[in-house]
This record gives C-alpha cells, structure tokens and sequence, in this order.
C-alpha cells in the first residue's frame, strides 16, 4: 500500500514538472544536493591539473572520462556496460533521455560528443564540453553546415569516438522520436575506416523520473535527479556497430541504426513504445492529442 502511494506521489510530481511546475525538495533532498555538489566540486579539484598536467606533456588525457565516470556514480547511476563499445573511429548514434546520458556514456566509452553552440556559453558547463572536445553546431547555420561537418571529420580523423543524439531532444525512456539527420553528413560519404555503433540507454523503471521532458526547466530537473535518494541502474546497451559504408546516405544509415535502437527498446520494453506527449521542433514532431501520462 506504501508503495502504492509513493508511486502516485512521484507520478503527480513528474507530471507537475512537466508542466513547467517547480517541484518540491525536501529538507534530506537538499541535503543530498549538498552533498553530492560538495563530491562533483572535489572531483573536478583533482582531476582539471591532472588533466592539465597531462596535456602539457601527451595528447589524448584519460582524465575527462575518469570524472564523467566517478560524476555519473556520484549522481547516482550505477553503469551496466553491455555489448563492446569501439574506443576509436566510431560514430555512437543514441537514445537521449537525460543529461545522465552524456556522463555516464562519456565515463564508459571517452565519447567526445556533438552540442549546439550555446552550450559552450554557459557557465562551467561550457568549459567542461570543451575538456571533453565536444563538437559545436549551429543547428540554425544552414550556412556554417560544411565548416561544421569538418569539424566533425577532424575529430573522427583525430581517432575520437564521436556521439550524437538525433532525437532532437530528451525522452521518456518509454519513446523513440524521428531522427534528425543533419549532423550525419559526415558519412556522407564516411571516413575511412569509421563505423556506426547504435547505442540504448535504459534507466529501468528510473526512466520516467529521470527524464527531462515537457516544461521543466534543467535547474528543476538537476534537483530532482540530485535530491533523490539512493541509486539506480543504468544499462548502456552497445550494439553491434556496421560499416556506413554499406549503405547509400545518411537517411539510410540514420534509419538502420534507429531501427536497431527500436528494436533493443522493444525488447527491453516487453511491449510497443508510446506516443511521445510533446512537439519537438527540432525533428518536427507533433504528439497526438495525449495528456502526461500519470499511472
């Protein structure tokens, strides 16, 4: 019966924050915030000189996926790796639900990672995604596409595992939008010697929690993520990677690797994916008339 409830609690506040609605956090909750900001602080004390002090002598400094990996763990996710992520020449197409995802996926495989150009003005965010030589795009830039796609060929070239998230935003671990294709102009035609690897993300019965979706602002959302008790689980599904080669264009590669995606989904589901509930501009998506579900 307690748990019952629980359940519809936590159903009425991730409805409420999809809403836009700031939820609350209670006095152990900031405690935990606390906490595990204090951890994040001390992580990046030790690791930003050693990662300097190692680029001052080497190229390719391990430090940046120590912490995205020691971060995910303090923040709560314990990582399951599945399958054999590729560590070099590779393009990682996958399933985007949380900003979890860019840590733990960048603690398990030293991912290097494809962001929108304002990502690399905000605060410590920013100058982290550089650490991690993400890639920025301006997705607007019709004009700037070529200079972008180089970029992208560059960092492939330079041997770095490459992701991106072609949803066009987060989910609910319970969907799977269409895939945006822009940014995959870099297979066309690919580099030598790269490949694609689909990757799953599946946060179990977390999925719905963790997710950032609808109104919520990212500030709401980090306080509920960070203000939970306990951890949770998250597999990383690595699947079998192919030659883009193989394939004529990136409409045809993109859909290959969704259709993989899908396919471990449905498997892991036990049942058909849902409707998401929220247009995403980005991948032109429009729901059908459906409200948050709440169960």
């Amino acid at each position: 019966m307690a748990s019952a409830s629980r359940a519809r609690i936590d159903a009425g506040i991730r409805a409420a924050a999809a809403r836009g609605e700031s939820t609350p956090v209670s006095p152990t909750g900031w405690l935990r915030i606390a906490l595990r900001g204090a951890a994040l602080i001390g992580g990046l004390a030790v690791f930003t000189p050693l990662h300097y002090a190692f680029r001052a002598l080497a190229y390719g400094s391990p430090f940046p996926e120590w912490f995205l990996y020691l971060a995910a763990r303090i923040c709560g996710a314990r990582v399951r790796v599945i399958g054999t992520p590729l560590k070099r020449d590779v393009f990682f197409i996958a399933n985007h639900i949380s900003w979890l995802d860019i840590l733990a996926l960048g603690g398990a495989s030293g991912t290097a990672y494809v962001a929108k150009a304002e990502t690399a003005q905000v605060p410590v965010v920013g100058w982290l995604a550089k650490i991690n030589r993400t890639v920025f795009v301006k997705r607007e830039n019709r004009l700037g596409v070529a200079e972008q796609i180089n970029a992208l060929r560059e960092a492939l070239a330079d041997n770095w595992s490459v992701t991106v998230f072609p949803e066009g935003t987060t989910t609910d671990g319970q969907s799977l939008l269409p895939f945006k294709t822009s940014m995959m102009r870099v297979l066309e035609p690919p580099p030598p010697g790269v490949f694609v690897q689909p990757v799953v993300l599946d946060y179990g019965a977390m999925a719905e929690w963790i997710g950032w979706v609808g109104e919520e602002g990212g500030i709401n959302n980090a306080l509920r993520v960070l203000s939970r008790r306990g951890n949770f689980t998250l597999k990383i599904h690595f699947l079998e990677p192919f030659s883009p080669g193989e394939f004529v264009g990136r409409k045809e590669i993109s859909a290959v690797a969704r259709g993989r995606i899908e396919a471990k989904l449905l498997e892991i589901l036990g049942r058909p994916l849902r409707d998401f509930a929220w247009s995403v501009a980005p991948v032109r998506y429009q729901p059908p008339e459906a409200e948050f579900p709440v169960e």
